[in-house]
């Protein structure tokens, strides 16, 4: 089972969305069976097999494990992943592009950057997944509480010096074994404050 997998196709967007297969997914982070899960939900066996056969055909859920009930066969199902993402290639030529965002400092081409990286990992992973390899990333998640304006203003100076300085270091246009690799920075203010309140836009 994947911690996080990136739905990029339209038809198993739609049946991740749809309420009642929502909840399976959620349900089926340990392997149940139908019965088991029309307990739990209070609907009919017949109506969560349903939904389980759809799941199924789109690679959301598979067989864990079966048992024998007298002359039946129960299968015990599995979610594909702990949580999911949908990328923006299931929506398609409409999905977000930072390409068609001209504002750099805007928020709409920050959510557009996300949905890039979303689209571009999700792709990459299920690569090296389906090759058996680890996928070397790197991540940075930190939070900065500014005294103000303007020490933000700095701060984004000087960051913008220190990547231009180290990625003049270490770029290499002429490597031959070489991989190109993409680097986003980005900073937005946090949701809410320590006390739990609205942070101001400013």
């Amino acid at each position: 089972m994947l911690d996080i997998e990136v739905i990029d196709r339209p038809s198993a967007a739609a049946a991740a969305l749809e309420p009642v297969r929502s909840q399976l997914l959620s349900e089926l982070r340990e392997p149940a069976s139908a019965a088991a899960l029309a307990t739990r939900l209070g609907l009919k066996r017949q109506k969560i097999n349903y939904h389980l056969h759809a799941l199924e055909e789109h690679g959301l859920v598979q067989v864990a494990d079966t048992r024998k009930w007298g002359g039946l066969t129960e299968r015990l199902m599995v979610a594909s992943a702990t949580s999911y993402v949908v990328s923006t290639s299931a929506l398609g030529p409409v999905g977000a592009d930072p390409d068609r965002t001209a504002d750099r400092l805007s928020a709409s081409y920050l959510i557009a950057l996300g949905a890039r990286l979303v689209r571009e990992i999700g792709a990459l992973q299920r690569a090296a997944t389906d090759a058996g390899k680890r996928l070397a990333t790197l991540a940075i998640d930190t939070e900065i509480r500014f005294r103000s304006a303007a020490d933000r203003a700095s701060f984004t100076r000087e960051l913008a010096e220190v990547i231009t300085t180290l990625a003049a270091r270490y770029h290499d246009e002429t490597a031959p074994q070489g991989r190109s690799h993409r680097l986003v920075v980005t900073a937005h203010p946090s949701p809410a404050n320590p006390q739990g309140k609205d942070v101001q836009c400013q």
